[in-house]
């Protein structure tokens, strides 16, 4: 059976501004308390690179990002890739101007690139986190 090639896009409406969801999505602190706490650091500046252990229960994670393109206040592009595991994701949040506020749209590809095998890297997995971190986490923290 062949992978499903296409992206997985995640979109969200806030009532804030585009500066307050850049700042939501770029900002290392504000990121700790939404997406990943264990994050070490983060910089919306190309070439800038990260990396952070998840512990998924069965098996951790160290996660590897790195930041490919940025035009701030509208899109931030990163590289994400796992230590010990072939494949090499690019995820891109791109903001948008909404009458009452701004519309992130998340899209991640390159996820048929990771193994199956692994049952946190299948797309419905992927689906699930960010509709998870995106429709949930940033939600609430943002409209708290």
């Amino acid at each position: 059976m062949q992978k499903d090639k296409s992206p997985v896009v995640t979109e969200q409406i806030f009532t804030k501004s585009k500066e307050q969801v850049w700042k939501a999505i770029t900002d290392p602190i504000e990121m700790r308390q939404w997406f990943f706490a264990e994050m070490p650091d983060h910089k919306a500046e190309v070439g800038f690179k990260t990396q952070f252990n998840v512990d998924a229960g069965e098996r951790e994670f160290m996660h590897l990002w790195k930041i490919t393109k940025v035009i701030p206040f509208e899109k931030l592009v990163c590289q994400w890739e796992y230590e010990g595991y072939d494949g090499i994701a690019m995820v891109s949040y791109e903001l948008f101007e909404e009458t009452e506020g701004c519309k992130i749209r998340v899209t991640a590809s390159g996820i048929d690139t990771f193994s199956d095998d692994v049952p946190e890297f299948r797309r419905e997995s992927c689906e699930g986190g960010w509709r998870y971190f995106i429709n949930q986490r940033l939600k609430e923290y943002l409209e708290e």
